[in-house]
């Protein structure tokens, strides 16, 4: 590996949901061009984990560096630049319903600090090629079938080109067929453009058949697994 500096990385950090630990002692190290699948039974600490590395949740105790920022007393007026580097994709999607496509993803760019119209105008292209979704750029939201979103919202997680793409539940919403396409495309930019994907999901088909490191939350640990000696199935639904 060439960088060996970890994009995401956790001492001994007690994981919170509220004023509730729910993952206590997490040690996690995500390193550029991972593919890092968090996995567990709903309840078990997944998706406070992404809130931590987001930032919208605290950290009290342990280390936790995201992206050169440690979580540490992270102050306010940084929490957005922290969220500049990486993408985040949600199970809902989250696009703008009242607005295009690329109205959606100008947005994003201007609220992030472009100014330059037609540099936004070529970012936007660059990524709905990216997903395939080229033809897509003039259409609302809802005209768009949920893989469709997603993928949107994929490219909406890739314009500022993060170091790593944080997806919860991405394929929660979407028929197996549209859940493989979406895997398919995450899979492609983890490997083609060495993004370091990290992705909460409860479907162990998923991992299964696209490896990556698998992370499992259970009794209030979350710890690596190799795939094959994850023999709960439980874990997973």
């Amino acid at each position: 590996m060439e960088d060996n500096t970890p994009i995401i990385s956790f001492k001994d950090a007690d994981i919170m949901n509220g004023e509730a630990t729910v993952i206590y002692s997490l040690d996690m190290d995500v390193y550029p061009g991972d593919f890092v699948y968090i996995v567990g039974k709903v309840g078990t600490g997944k998706t406070s984990i992404i809130r931590t590395i987001i930032a919208e949740n605290q950290l009290s105790k342990g280390e936790g560096i995201v992206c050169g920022y440690s979580l540490n007393g992270i102050k306010g007026k940084n929490i957005p630049y922290l969220r500049r580097k990486m993408g985040v994709v949600f199970q809902d999607f989250q696009l703008l319903m009242d607005r295009s496509v690329e109205d959606n993803l100008s947005f994003v760019l201007k609220a992030t600090g472009w100014k330059e119209e037609d540099k936004i105008s070529e970012r936007i292209e660059q990524v709905l090629k990216a997903v395939g979704m080229t033809m897509k750029a003039h259409k609302m939201p809802y005209q768009l079938s949920g893989g469709e979103q997603q993928r949107i919202a994929i490219a909406r997680a890739l314009l500022n080109d993060p170091q790593v793409i944080i997806a919860d539940e991405p394929t929660g919403n979407l028929d197996n067929e549209t859940a493989d396409g979406i895997l398919q495309l995450l899979t492609r930019i983890n490997i083609e453009k060495g993004t370091a994907i990290v992705m909460v999901t409860h479907n162990r088909q998923i991992f299964e058949k696209y490896p990556g490191r698998v992370m499992v939350c259970r009794d209030e640990t979350c710890k690596e697994q190799q795939p094959d000696e994850i023999i709960d199935l439980e874990i997973t639904i």
